[in-house]
């Protein structure tokens, strides 16, 4: 499948016909919602889980070096907590051009905290896309990260957000606040050498 879907998503128009429909965002749609929408409910889709096996050519990497950014992969009896927004269909041709590295628009069932469940649509760049890395070990993609940067920022802003974003929504993921934690190791060398000079 090519890098760039957007118009592979313009073309699927799953919700034909509807004034809104709720799309789940489960990377940096939680914590950055650039985009309009009628209202926002943390949700969880089930039998997903998020991982860091995405390359980012446009955003947090180059296409010479791509950076490492979420998708979510099936895992029978895992939840994969997030947020989500009831949208109209005019946001979509903004977040196909966000989202274009590879993302498809799925659809999805999603539950609220409540209890209450609902169909919509979720972004996911599955195994077949052009711009999939795999998996990794988190300390692996931590280091990837650490080196990665791109147009929108370095690569680690984005993990760090997510974690952070995840925190404050009560969630744990032990994938992401463990690329955290090894991210957290991995700086501490870089902070101490620059104390040195600093002092030298």
């Amino acid at each position: 499948m090519s890098l760039n879907t957007i118009a592979a998503n313009q073309i699927a128009d799953q919700f034909q016909g509807c004034h809104s429909v709720w799309l789940f965002g489960y990377g940096s749609l939680i914590y950055k919602a650039d985009f309009p929408f009628i209202e926002r409910r943390p949700a969880s889709i089930d039998n997903w889980t998020r991982r860091f096996w995405q390359g980012s050519h446009d955003h947090r990497g180059t296409e010479a070096a791509p950076g490492r950014v979420a998708t979510i992969v099936a895992q029978a009896g895992a939840v994969c907590d997030g947020m989500a927004y009831l949208v109209t269909p005019e946001v979509f041709a903004h977040l196909d051009h966000r989202e274009k590295n590879g993302y498809l628009r799925l659809t999805t069932a999603m539950t609220f905290e409540d209890g209450a469940t609902v169909d919509g649509l979720v972004y996911i760049a599955t195994e077949d896309n052009a711009a999939f890395l795999g998996a990794a070990s988190e300390l692996e993609i931590a280091r990837h990260i650490a080196r990665s940067a791109g147009p929108s920022g370095p690569n680690s802003e984005y993990l760090i957000h997510l974690a952070v974003a995840l925190r404050e929504m009560g969630k744990t993921d032990p994938h992401v606040f463990t690329i955290e934690a090894h991210l957290a190791q991995l700086a501490q060398p870089a902070a101490a050498g620059a104390a040195d000079i600093e002092g030298a």
